[in-house]
């Protein structure tokens, strides 16, 4: 299903991850894959010392006026890490005026993981995200995004009513298809709870005890690509656990490649998974 979707995040220009994730991603997928640069660094931020950062946020309503000059229009966008609140007003700025008719908006929500927020993000943000979160049609927050978005005492062990009371929350803040990520009922185990048309299901494979950089991009990019080529929410996200976790087992047998995963051999077998 041929469509020009829109990425929204930063690109790290080494250290795959965010855009040079997603463009590959979402191109494989079949997908006219246009972007809109949130920043531009020299590496990602996990690792990698004395990075540069050029922030592009006043650039953005520019290249949106011109594009809205020129007529051009979207049948999807998918946001990733958005580096302030004016940022999201941006970004609820293209969805209300660059958008064809049904298009879908799809948001991961980036902005914490383990209990906290990443640095750069302040209460301020989180309650601006809330905002994107409302208007969205797919969300792909990890469970401490969702503590934050709806204000729930974060854990490291719960069980499946605590997991249901988050879904609710959300729920309850504007959040229609949620695709809640990184849910793990025992040890050994993680998976995706998808919440769609008031169903609920729930998929888990083998946690990988090492976590990679960037694999909460590769997840999102591989999401986005199986939901626009016309699956559901649910086979979407299983899609993108398959792929993303053979990435990281792909991986881990080099420590010299610690700063990402090595996603690029393994496109054909998303692309097959998606046919």
């Amino acid at each position: 299903m041929y469509q020009k979707l829109l990425t929204i995040q930063d690109i790290s220009c080494v250290g795959q991850c965010s855009l040079t994730v997603a463009l590959p991603i979402l191109s494989a997928a079949g997908q006219e894959t246009c972007i809109l640069p949130s920043a531009v660094l020299s590496t990602h931020t996990a690792g990698f010392s004395g990075f540069t950062c050029r922030d592009l946020t006043e650039d953005m309503p520019a290249i949106a006026a011109h594009w809205k000059k020129e007529g051009i229009t979207f049948d999807a966008v998918y946001t990733g890490y958005l580096g302030s609140t004016k940022q999201i007003a941006y970004v609820k700025d293209i969805f209300a005026n660059l958008l064809k008719p049904g298009a879908n908006r799809i948001v991961d929500p980036a902005m914490a993981d383990g209990g906290k927020l990443y640095p750069a993000f302040d209460a301020a943000f989180v309650a601006e995200m809330k905002t994107l979160v409302a208007e969205a049609d797919y969300i792909l927050p990890n469970i401490t995004e969702a503590c934050f978005l709806t204000g729930t005492n974060y854990r490291e062990t719960y069980d499946e009513a605590y997991i249901d009371g988050l879904l609710d929350a959300l729920r309850a803040i504007g959040a229609k298809t949620i695709v809640l990520t990184g849910v793990g009922y025992t040890p050994d185990t993680t998976g995706v709870v998808v919440l769609e048309g008031g169903e609920k299901r729930y998929y888990a494979h083998r946690k990988i005890s090492r976590g990679c950089h960037g694999t909460g991009d590769v997840y999102a990019s591989a999401f986005v690509g199986a939901l626009q080529n016309g699956k559901s929410a649910y086979d979407a996200a299983v899609i993108a656990a398959d792929f993303t976790v053979h990435c990281i087992e792909y991986t881990i047998g080099d420590p010299s490649h610690w700063y990402g995963v090595k996603f690029e051999p393994l496109l054909g077998e998303l692309i097959a998974a998606i046919r």
